[in-house]
Formats: C-alpha cells, sequence, structure tokens
C-alpha cells in the first residue's frame, strides 16, 4: 500500500518544462530564464518547481528504461537479450542491468490486470 501510494506521489505533475527556444538554449548563461529573476524568493521557487519536474522526469524515465530492459529480456521473445547484451546497449554495468530487469518486471505485474 505504501509503495502505491509513493508511486502517485512520484507522478504529480510539478511546474512544466517549457522548451526554450533555440538561441536561449546556445547561451550556457542562459536556463529557463531563471537568470532574469530578480526577487530572490521568486528564483527559489521557481528554481525548486524545475528541480521537482527535473526529478519527476528522471524517475519516469527510469521506469521506463527498467520496463523496456525487462521487455527485451522476456525468456518469451525469440530475439531476447541477455544482460550482458542490455547492459552494453544501456551503457550500465552487468549487475545494474539485472537490477533493472527485475524493477522493469515488478512494474509490468503491478500494471498487467491478469495479475489481479
Amino acid at each position: 500500500m505504501a509503495e502505491s501510494s509513493e508511486r502517485s506521489e512520484r507522478r504529480m505533475r510539478p511546474a512544466p518544462l517549457l522548451f526554450e527556444p533555440s538561441e536561449a538554449a546556445s547561451d550556457p548563461e542562459h536556463f529557463f530564464d531563471l537568470e532574469s529573476i530578480e526577487d530572490p524568493r521568486d528564483l527559489l521557487s521557481r528554481a525548486t518547481e524545475l528541480t521537482m519536474a527535473f526529478q519527476a522526469a528522471a524517475d519516469r524515465a527510469l521506469e521506463y528504461q527498467a520496463v523496456a530492459a525487462a521487455q527485451l529480456a522476456d525468456p518469451r521473445r525469440f530475439d531476447r537479450l541477455t544482460a550482458a547484451d542490455i547492459a552494453q546497449r544501456a551503457e550500465w554495468s552487468e549487475d545494474y542491468a539485472k537490477k533493472m530487469v527485475e524493477f522493469g518486471r515488478d512494474l509490468l505485474r503491478a500494471t498487467d490486470p491478469e495479475d489481479q
């Protein structure tokens, strides 16, 4: 039950990540217009929103990586990959790839309606 509430907390949608115009992105001093915020309270608030949004995006991407690793390692696939193959493709260690495959399998089991 705690795990379920943790997932829903992680999937809350913090501040939107807005794409920067290409000319602004090429300027190393420019980062989501933070440099133009003069009030330190506003700067802290927006920087915190961005931090939360990036962390949420990273967490979500990690879950997708795990699911993909589990799918690639599925023994029912004729073209399944070994943990070593997955590690090489993702630039992980083999031990980490094994953990990600297991994590992905757990995520797939949690979302599979046949298991519930």
